[in-house]
């Protein structure tokens, strides 16, 4: 047992803790899947026409945001504790989710949108850095399954409860006094949470060392041709969250149904992230990736098929179907491919972990934009990009996967001086 688990035992029981680190690291799902029923009052609000997805970037400010503070959090939270930097990044959540009730025009709403995922980045990297403190091995693996089995019950009920707020005749700044209240209740939950990293076991913030890692990942093809397939596929992902909402209401003419709709895929993906470990355990990491990736690229190809044979509109059930594909693939997918680029990393695995998770989240937010501002009243721009995001993902894997025996040897790898670059090596996963 660790000194961390032996600590939090104190404290929590295993299922307070699995629902409290759920519910901390499912904080920017909330913040960004019920915005999304909003959208039409967030248009007639700001004067954009009912068709313009201009709104969309409440998404992807929120998701730029996330990948900018990843490699701030992570390395802070080493140097002086868990506790203070997860204070610090709910209350800037909060504090950002407050300030949006009031906010006057949509340059400050979008300005407030990355300072809340600036915040939210610091959550889930104390949450993930907690639950690395306490557990190793495969009895993290677990836990970790536990709580993606908790976190994935968010996607699926926040834009019902978007779309309740509304429904109570509450404005879209109803949702961010909403997220406002949950930030209060989670930060007095969150007392309850002892510190897990004691001060014997901190390192001092080193920007030199973080450059090094910066430089490592850089560096080492393998592991930059992984973020770049995984980076890919979040730029599928982040677009498809962008343009949901508009897809369901000017392409299937369906935007009562939209929670429900929203809520039936988010499920897909859950399914996809439960089936996930089983096949890791029958094949291992390698195996499941050349299925993942096989299966993903095929679908987003069906996927644009779909899309050309039906002129941009498709009907509800070939659009569910073929979307319902690629969320199932795409879990057996980006994970990994984010597991695998971790296998050369050593002593650098923290740090190189918020570098990866930075520039996906960056990338993805970036496509995200574009597709949403590219949308034309049909699928054909989210197909165009799952060609793109399907074909970067299958040359940037087959790169890797020529070269994963190599990386899988420790003594092969050209890793950097562990002994130069120790202090590098954080607790954000």
């Amino acid at each position: 047992m660790t000194p961390a688990l032996a600590t939090l035992k104190q404290h929590l029981s295993r299922r307070e803790f699995t629902l409290l680190m759920s519910m901390t690291m499912a904080s920017a799902a909330l913040a960004i899947d019920m915005m999304l029923p909003a959208f039409p009052q967030m248009r007639e609000d700001f004067g954009l026409t009912a068709d313009s997805n201009t709104v969309a970037l409440v998404v992807t400010a929120f998701f730029v945001g996330l990948g900018l503070g990843q490699p701030v959090w992570g390395p802070l939270s080493d140097a002086i504790g868990r506790k203070p930097v997860l204070w610090t990044g709910l209350a800037i959540y909060g504090f950002s989710a407050l300030a949006a009730v009031i906010s006057p025009n949509l340059t400050v709403l979008l300005v407030l949108r990355v300072l809340g995922g600036f915040g939210a980045a610091s959550l889930r990297v104390v949450a993930q850095s907690v639950i690395r403190d306490a557990f190793v091995g495969t009895e993290m693996a677990k836990v970790l399954s536990y709580i993606m089995a908790v976190f994935i019950l968010v996607p699926i009920l926040a834009p019902t409860i978007g779309a309740a707020i509304l429904a109570t005749g509450s404005s879209w700044h109803g949702i961010f006094a909403f997220l406002s209240v949950f930030a209060a209740l989670l930060g007095v939950w969150l007392t309850r949470l002892p510190e897990t990293l004691p001060a014997e076991r901190r390192m001092p913030l080193r920007w030199l060392s973080l450059g090094r890692a910066f430089r490592a990942v850089l560096s080492n093809g393998f592991v930059m041709s992984l973020t770049a397939a995984q980076a890919a596929g979040f730029g599928f992902f982040t677009s498809y969250l962008a343009t949901s909402e508009i897809i369901v209401t000017d392409v299937l003419d369906l935007q009562p149904w939209f929670p429900v709709i929203f809520g039936a895929s988010a499920a897909m993906l859950g399914v996809g992230m439960l089936t996930n470990p089983r096949l890791l355990d029958l094949w291992g990491l390698r195996a499941v990736l050349r299925l993942g990736v096989f299966c993903y690229v095929t679908t987003l190809g069906l996927f644009a098929a779909v899309a050309l044979a039906f002129d941009g509109r498709p009907p509800l059930v070939a659009y569910l179907l073929v979307l319902a594909l690629i969320l199932v693939s795409q879990a057996l997918t980006i994970p990994n491919l984010n597991s695998a680029a971790m296998i050369p990393m050593g002593r650098m695995a923290g740090t190189a972990a918020a570098v990866i998770g930075s520039i996906a989240t960056l990338v993805g937010a970036l496509v995200g934009t574009f597709v949403s501002a590219s949308f034309d009243g049909t699928l054909r721009p989210l197909a165009a990009t799952g060609i793109v995001a399907g074909l970067v993902c299958l040359g940037c894997w087959r790169f890797a996967d020529r070269r994963w025996d190599r990386a899988a040897g420790v003594e092969d790898v050209a890793a950097p001086d562990e002994s130069a670059v120790a202090a590098a090596d954080t607790s954000l996963a």
